[in-house]
């Protein structure tokens, strides 16, 4: 590694209107690192990146690459001086096939009056065929979001970078997917490419990266070789706190209440079939399986977002006719989905609006006007019972962190008073601190009577907060783990087929 950083960040500050993303920053990325930067939601490691790849402008500040002082006024100019960015989120042309979204930079930049398909083709594969076999003419509407987190991976890839920096690059991915990017990632360091991790998975940091820089409310707080740090000290680094417990106490065996929710016989005719589940009131039921099993078609058709071809949907034991969301939303039955960013909230509308939209009618007066008083309260209340950090109610969505993003679709769902709710990975992309505070907002919930069903790909996170876990093995319900059995070797038997023919002989006999 060279003295002088091929990277260097000096008191970068930047502003959002009243609300100081960053105050005064430093960090340094060395020639042929990986260098990690953590910090809660709202911290501004995003905001940072977002500079440093020409998305956003510093207020005051320098950027520095190989010691000399940059102006890096877009994207483009980013991608000149080799910096390449993998946002959290995802940014591609869902019209455009996989392989026009990797080159598609270079397509822009291109002057010939003929496209060479063909070579195109052939050239996105090869990059493709580095992270997994996903065929490169298919249209990007038609991937999986875990897919798509690769195709935006691949797209940075071909940019021939010296900096490459990736916002949460496994919040989406399979544990296999995840594994072969580290691969990637270690073989572009051994090729001196320096790397910024941005991630909230202390277990990937601690096994990839060199050094970690930890900010807090946008400041820089310190920078730390990994060999001296442990993921304690991190955490209380990010939150300025001991975290003393990051999941609550979970019922007494024979706390949980009436019978809320009942699933019998539930198909699609597509990605799951025969799908029966219960669910309790005041209890939080886990849905584990890999990515692509078919836990979220499986809630999405019980919300009725998908349609089914056959089985029931009973809540309070009466049997619902859902045509669609709306139905279930009036039911008391709501669905937060796992993409955030392209169903979860609407960027452009305020904080207020966003959390006001499932139900205007109670908030309508008798004229039919909507009462902005009555959705500025209700939106004041959510937000502060969640602790969004926000420059005010009437700010856009698009301004605030993913994770604040992630407390105002909650507060969405929160704000119709549902009987049942099903969260699709609530807590992907969200920092600590944010987890613990959702954590503990889900037991508040269900000790108040609601039913709460938890999808998630983390399995400490099924373990620790969920009362029993189902696990979805190829569309089909592949077993069931009470609290005495729930670890992550048994779910991860089950998910992936090892355990299945014993666990239908153990039920079987649980009937008999």
């Amino acid at each position: 590694m060279t003295e002088t950083p091929i990277l260097e960040i000096r008191g970068l500050s930047k502003a959002f209107g009243p609300v100081k993303a960053l105050s005064d920053v430093q960090f340094s990325l060395r020639r042929g690192e990986i260098h990690a930067l953590c910090g809660e939601n709202g911290a501004g490691k995003s905001t940072l990146m977002n500079m440093i790849a020409g998305v956003l402008q510093p207020d005051r500040g320098e950027i520095l690459i190989d010691g000399t002082a940059v102006s890096i006024p877009s994207p483009a100019a980013a991608q000149r001086l080799g910096i390449a960015l993998v946002h959290q989120e995802i940014a591609l042309c869902q019209d455009a096939t996989v392989a026009e979204n990797i080159y598609m930079a270079a397509i822009n930049a291109r002057r010939a009056p003929l496209m060479n398909f063909n070579k195109l083709h052939a050239d996105a594969q090869k990059v493709m065929d580095l992270l997994a076999p996903i065929p490169v003419r298919t249209k990007v509407a038609d991937l999986s979001i875990s897919n798509q987190q690769l195709v935006e991976i691949a797209k940075a890839l071909t940019l021939d970078c010296k900096v490459l920096m990736l916002d949460e690059p496994t919040a989406a991915l399979t544990e296999g997917e995840a594994q072969r990017l580290f691969g990637i990632v270690r073989g572009l360091r051994d090729r001196g490419i320096s790397v910024v991790y941005i991630s909230h998975r202390m277990a990937e940091i601690f096994s990839l990266c060199n050094r970690i820089t930890v900010f807090r409310d946008g400041h820089y707080v310190a920078t730390d070789p990994i060999a001296e740090s442990s993921p304690d000290d991190v955490v209380r680094k990010m939150v300025g706190r001991e975290i003393t417990q990051l999941y609550p106490d979970k019922l007494a065996p024979l706390e949980p209440g009436r019978l809320l929710l009942s699933v019998e016989g539930l198909s699609d005719g597509d990605r799951f079939a025969d799908v029966n589940l219960q669910l309790r009131a005041g209890e939080i039921l886990g849905i584990g399986g890999l990515i692509g099993a078919g836990r979220s078609e499986i809630a999405q058709t019980i919300c009725g977002l998908r349609p089914a071809t056959s089985g029931t949907v009973a809540l309070d034991g009466t049997v619902l006719r859902i045509r669609n969301y709306s139905d279930a939303v009036k039911a008391g039955l709501v669905y937060l989905s796992e993409d955030r960013k392209g169903s979860g909230v609407f960027l452009d509308m305020p904080i207020a609006a966003n959390v006001s939209a499932l139900d205007l009618g109670k908030l309508t007066g008798s004229l039919g006007l909507l009462d902005r008083k009555a959705e500025d309260r209700q939106a004041t209340d959510l937000t502060k019972r969640l602790g969004v950090r926000m420059a005010g109610i009437d700010a856009r969505v698009s301004t605030l962190s993913g994770g604040n993003q992630q407390k105002v679709a909650i507060a969405r769902q929160l704000s119709i008073d549902p009987k049942v709710i099903i969260m699709d990975e609530p807590t992907r992309g969200i920092d600590v601190g944010a987890k613990v505070e959702i954590h503990r907002l889900l037991r508040q919930l269900a000790a108040k009577g609601v039913g709460i069903v938890v999808i998630s790909s983390e399995l400490p996170e099924l373990i620790g907060l969920c009362d029993r876990v189902m696990v979805v093995r190829e569309g089909r319900i592949a077993g069931e783990l009470g609290a005495d059995e729930l670890g992550e070797e048994a779910i991860i038997m089950l998910a992936s087929g090892v355990q299945n023919s014993s666990n239908q002989e153990k039920q079987a006999q649980n009937v008999a």
